[in-house]
């Protein structure tokens, strides 16, 4: 119950959900007239309705019902920005930084899988294996996508696969870098200048365009993971440095 607490509704984690969503809407007011109707409507309604709330809704039974309703006010903001933003920058900007966030997420969700949940007396292969990547795979909405490209049983080397190397996955981290570098592409076109940004972003699309399975387990995907994670964080660093800082 505490670490559903801390990671849904403690004011004092601001990477908790509702902290999440105070400052979406905080930062949506300072930039107002940027959004269109549809995003604004999103992220306040969303808002609104998370001041309801109370203590019991987070609960271990009834906690579901909020994740679900946060997964569906996110896909429609996701929407409406999609489907009305104007096409400049501040559109390039709120992609480059979903897909960057999406990015670090897919790789942190694969890291805690493959390097923490399985017990030391656990086979590789097991049961309790067996339904942990299936977990997984249900966590970014590719359970169906995986039996579409794969149709075999879960296997770990091919959920790490679908998650790292496969572009047509909106959610691999090959999709997420490919949509990186094309966004940073506008915008150094856009704002006539390119930095450090736009080649580790190139450096990281090219190493995983040209990368196999066999080649990350055997040098171990934890450690390919973290680094994936430290050079995504220097990215975003070098994206806020050359264009906001």
């Amino acid at each position: 119950e505490s670490v559903i607490d801390h990671l849904a509704r403690d004011p004092d984690n601001p990477s908790s959900i509702l902290s999440c969503l105070e400052t979406a809407r905080r930062n949506g007011r300072a930039v107002r007239t940027a959004l269109t109707a549809d995003m604004w409507e999103a992220v306040n309604a969303t808002w609104l309705e998370t001041r309801k709330l109370t203590r019991d809704d987070f609960v271990p039974g009834r906690v579901g019902r909020f994740l679900e309703r946060v997964k569906e006010r996110s896909l429609l903001f996701g929407g409406a920005a999609g489907a009305t933003m104007l096409r400049s920058d501040a559109y390039w900007f709120t992609r480059l930084g979903t897909f960057v966030e999406r990015a670090d997420n897919t790789a942190r969700i694969l890291d805690v899988k493959y390097h923490v949940l399985l017990p030391k007396a656990e086979p590789v292969g097991g049961s309790i294996d067996y339904y942990q990547w299936t977990a997984i795979l249900r966590s970014v909405s590719a359970l169906r996508s995986y039996h579409w490209v794969y149709r075999d049983r879960i296997k770990p080397w091919l959920v790490a696969e679908l998650l790292i190397l496969r572009p047509e996955m909106p959610r691999s981290l090959m999709s997420c870098l490919g949509e990186i570098a094309r966004q940073l592409e506008v915008l150094g076109q856009a704002y006539g200048s390119r930095g450090e940004c736009h080649r580790l972003a190139g450096q990281l699309e090219a190493r995983l365009r040209f990368g196999k399975v066999e080649a990350i387990f055997q040098a171990g995907l934890h450690e390919f993971l973290t680094e994936f994670i430290d050079s995504s964080t220097v990215l975003g660093d070098e994206i806020g440095r050359h264009y906001l800082f």
